[in-house]
């Protein structure tokens, strides 16, 4: 490998040191889906919080109804979500599933083995009871699946929809979480124009702004705003002056190269006076293709903070690399989705995991360089290479350049 090129998994290192995750905050359930749980959560009720019926039935207490068939009076109606009056001993109340049990029942005949038909009915004066029951039948004991202060919800999950139902149900309404990190993209370029607009002469349309704004809303990300840049340093330090305002993160694409107009590379030098601007940038070159040119850094907002800053190069395919390789993993610090051993907890909807497939052609990769290459999925090559039965070759996915 080049002494002057940094392997891909060193330079990401050296972005990340700089990142911690966001400091949690208490938000309502319904805006932390997706976020990283930063505290345990515990059960405040309990889990049923009363002791309800688990069939549509009729409530009664056991001892009634040893003997069978019985007919017991049915003295009222008990829906889901009232306060039953207590059973008084020899009598029975039709009662609806995950109602309350009234005071004295202790056990739910279900409807079916009575004389009762199910379904909106007018209430019964009287109920034939043809089955008996135990004390506990067809009941859910108050606190049975989860107890007050029983531990739910482990801090670092994933709050998908499942965890915060399951916050909702011991009673929580907020919960402590690693907010979604604001990222402003920046992309420099005198040549670029608005999408969609005509071309003049040297022009060519701006596709990085609508790329890097999908990936970062893919990731989990929140986009705080899209912000352009000529090719000169000084545009470039106010446009990232102004996207730190509002940001955790700043990405940029285009300028880290050593051309003569790349404003990202010329901040990095030393152009201008940049102590007092606050904007403190390194440029590398990483031993990857695409994606050779890389940029890191922070910018300082009127607040005082250093906002990191990612410098990625300016061709779309390049943007796109850089992105899964280095900001994702931005992404996941920022948001508290790194874990132990350098696993990154997933992102709910994100892109497709990675997955295998052989290469059904060959083609050249530049030495000492990691290569991505975008590939298409084709029909297995005629015949199979050396090595490759039958049968691993039918199950196989074949893919070829796409270029």
């Amino acid at each position: 490998m080049t002494a002057t090129m940094l392997p891909p998994e060193e330079y990401t290192a050296r972005v990340l040191s700089g990142l911690a995750p966001l400091a949690p905050v208490h938000l309502p359930l319904a805006e932390a889906h997706g976020l990283v749980l930063a505290e345990d959560v515990r059960a405040v009720v309990p889990v049923p919080p009363w002791t309800n019926s688990a069939m549509d039935g009729y409530a009664v207490r056991a001892a009634d109804v040893a003997a069978v068939p019985v007919t017991l009076p049915v003295a009222g109606d008990v829906p889901a979500g009232a306060a039953p009056d207590p059973l008084a001993p020899g009598t029975a109340q039709r009662i609806m599933t995950g109602a309350m049990l009234p005071e004295g029942a202790d056990a739910v005949v279900r409807v079916e083995d009575t004389d009762q038909l199910s379904g909106a009915r007018p209430l019964p004066d009287a109920v034939t009871i043809r089955a008996d029951v135990v004390p506990g039948a067809n009941v859910r004991r108050a606190g049975e699946d989860v107890g007050v202060d029983d531990m739910v919800l482990r801090a670092g999950t994933v709050l998908k929809a499942t965890a915060l139902s399951a916050a909702a149900s011991v009673g929580r309404s907020t919960v402590l979480a690693v907010p979604r990190p604001r990222v402003a993209v920046v992309v420099t370029g005198a040549e670029l124009t608005e999408a969609g607009e005509s071309l003049t002469v040297g022009k060519i349309p701006d596709s990085n702004s609508a790329l890097l704004a999908g990936l970062i809303t893919e990731h989990g990300a929140q986009l705080a705003g899209v912000a352009h840049s000529i090719d000169t340093p000084a545009d470039l330090a106010a446009a990232l002056t102004a996207a730190a305002t509002d940001a955790d993160l700043i990405v940029t694409s285009g300028g880290v190269s050593v051309g003569a107009f790349d404003p990202f590379t010329a901040l990095a030098s030393g152009w201008g006076d940049q102590a007092t601007a606050g904007i403190e940038l390194t440029v590398a070159k990483v031993a990857m293709q695409p994606g050779k040119p890389q940029g890191y850094g922070t910018v300082r907002d009127g607040d005082g903070r250093h906002v990191p800053v990612i410098g990625l190069p300016g061709n779309p395919v390049s943007v796109l690399v850089s992105f899964t390789t280095i900001v994702a993993p931005a992404l996941a610090r920022l948001s508290g989705r790194d874990a132990p051993g350098g696993q990154t907890a997933p992102v709910p909807d994100a892109v497709a995991p990675a997955a295998t497939a052989r290469a059904a052609v060959g083609w050249s990769s530049p030495r000492g360089r990691r290569q991505h290459v975008p590939v298409r999925v084709v029909a297995p090559p005629q015949p199979l290479p050396d090595g490759v039965d039958a049968e691993a070759g039918r199950s196989a996915v074949w893919v070829a350049p796409s270029h």
